[in-house]
């Protein structure tokens, strides 16, 4: 009856339903033994550790001759610790049993054998999930999303874990198995400056017209008061309903904070981010920490790395930025697709094949109001044997017969150029016909393809050849008009990630959610 209570107990401890350990693939590494010393110690009972479900776990314990590891007073302290402040990384001490751990922790004098062992076990196995949490996140892109191409993170905790325990190099194991990039740094900073400000309880503004300087607006007040809240306003505000030159300052510089044009005009996507309360900045924040161990830990020697939703792009050489450029991306109804990558090749001159999705969508409900359409656009129909189709012989209810194709020019759907990486989702990189679009805020207007401003001068420094990519010699092949490709012999990763959060010298950065995917993210992150 006493192994059946500890069986039922243990099980009371690792119920919940969606954080049930999936099994592990059945080839496990072997684990290095691990070194006992002379603490208490006592058998571990196979069938209690066969409730878990875990090879990892088992083999934890082969490695220690199935006896309990957790003797050592200050390991454990150690362990618990991390545990009950896993809050300060965005994971959730619940998710680890730190409560009823320490609830053990505290009758440890007087656990018997069997109660010894469901507590050690149980530090094990926790330790070890918030471990991989750190490490690779809490959940798997794959599952959440069809359009995260990611390689999936491996690690072999128990190499890990027991490397560190033999060598008391336990209290440099949470920070060793982070990502080290700057920005899941600044996620870090982020939540600890968060965290510092006090409650709030601001009611939510709203306003149906845009507020400009010198208005008189009563939600004035609130937007004052929000600004006061979050620090871009400073020193006492007598908090009245008009929209004065010091609030017009503190405005500017709260846009700039959230990637909005920064003109001092209050309008909807201004109140949007006022509204955003504390609670829901620290769920984006936590939200694009998990995103971050989802990413590589380690980045190429050279590399293009994009953030969506802050329409940049960056290209880093030996750790130095080299090229910033501004972006347009995918429509939150044609998403820009998450994708780690390595650049192939620049063509120059490109046609253009319209895709099915526009074709669905724009090019059949435009041919069928005007047969002359796709002549406007420079576009020509093929048939499947390569015929050119004339747009009146064009069969409406057989759209998908046919091959449409753009010529190269300057007002090409691509541009003058493109830049070929490989991927599941047909989408590169590439100029675009609509060249004034770099000079909006919100650049979330592509069917999912990247366009790049300046692309030409992108391509010269990439290809990374004076003599035969100078800047006179590009326009030379521009001049051209003939379709030209060149291998990038230079090695570039690409990075085309989404985060919305970061801090830079201690200010909280923010960006709007285009994708709507933040919230849903936290929510399936806490359950």
């Amino acid at each position: 009856m006493r192994k059946l209570y500890f069986l039922l107990l243990v099980l009371s401890l690792i119920s919940c339903k969606k954080e049930a350990p999936k099994p592990a693939p059945v080839t496990v590494k072997k684990a290095p033994p691990i070194i006992l010393t002379d603490e208490r110690k006592v058998e571990v009972d196979t069938a209690l550790l066969s409730t878990f479900k875990s090879e990892t776990l088992k083999q934890f314990y082969t490695s220690s001759e199935n006896k309990t590891v957790w003797g050592n007073l200050k390991k454990r302290q150690y362990v618990l610790s991390q545990l009950e402040k896993s809050e300060e990384l965005g994971l959730n001490p619940e998710d680890y049993k730190a409560a009823q751990l320490e609830k053990f922790e505290k009758r440890i004098s007087s656990l018997n054998d069997a109660d010894l062992a469901t507590y050690d076990i149980l530090l094990t196995y926790n330790f070890e999930k918030y471990l991989e949490h750190l490490y690779k996140g809490k959940l798997d892109p794959k599952k959440l999303y069809t359009d995260w191409d990611l390689d999936e993170k491996t690690f072999d905790i128990n190499s890990v874990l027991i490397n560190a325990f033999n060598k008391n190099k336990l209290d440099s194991i949470v920070e060793n198995v982070q990502p080290k990039s700057i920005v899941y740094k600044q996620l870090l900073k982020s939540l600890e400056i968060i965290n510092s400000f006090p409650d709030e309880d601001i009611a939510t503004i709203e306003s149906l017209k845009k507020i400009t300087l010198n208005d008189t607006n009563n939600e004035v007040i609130n937007i004052k008061k929000k600004l006061l809240f979050w620090k871009d306003m400073t020193g006492k505000d007598s908090l009245t309903d008009k929209y004065d030159q010091k609030t017009f300052e503190s405005i500017k510089k709260f846009q700039a904070r959230h990637g909005l044009a920064d003109d001092g005009v209050i309008g909807p996507g201004t109140i949007s981010a006022l509204n955003y309360s504390k609670e829901k900045r620290k769920q984006q924040i936590i939200a694009n920490l998990e995103r971050w161990r989802w990413y590589p830990n380690e980045f190429a020697e050279n590399y293009f790395l994009i953030n969506i939703p802050d329409y940049s792009l960056n290209v880093v050489e030996n750790q130095d930025t080299t090229l910033v450029r501004n972006i347009v991306v995918g429509t939150s109804k044609r998403k820009t697709p998450i994708i780690t990558s390595v650049l192939k090749t620049v063509v120059f001159n490109p046609t253009w094949t319209v895709p099915p999705t526009i074709l669905k969508e724009d090019v059949v409900p435009a041919m069928k109001r005007n047969r002359n359409y796709l002549a406007k656009k420079n576009i020509t129909i093929y048939d499947t044997s390569g015929n050119v189709v004339d747009p009146h012989a064009w069969n409406e209810n057989k759209p998908n017969n046919y091959r449409y194709v753009q010529s190269p020019g300057y007002n090409n759907s691509l541009g003058l150029m493109k830049i070929l990486f490989p991927n599941h989702h047909s989408v590169y990189l590439h100029d675009t016909n609509h060249r004034n679009y770099f000079e909006r805020s919100n650049r979330s207007l592509s069917s999912g393809c990247v366009r790049v401003e300046n692309p030409l001068e992108l391509a010269e420094h990439i290809l990374d050849d004076p003599e035969r990519f100078s800047k006179v010699k590009i326009d030379t092949i521009i001049a051209s008009k003939k379709t030209m490709s060149f291998k990038i012999t230079k090695k570039y990763a690409l990075y085309q990630w989404y985060w919305t959060a970061w801090s830079k010298k201690n200010q909280l950065i923010f960006r709007a959610d285009i994708y709507n995917l933040d919230s849903d993210l936290y929510t399936k992150l806490r359950n």
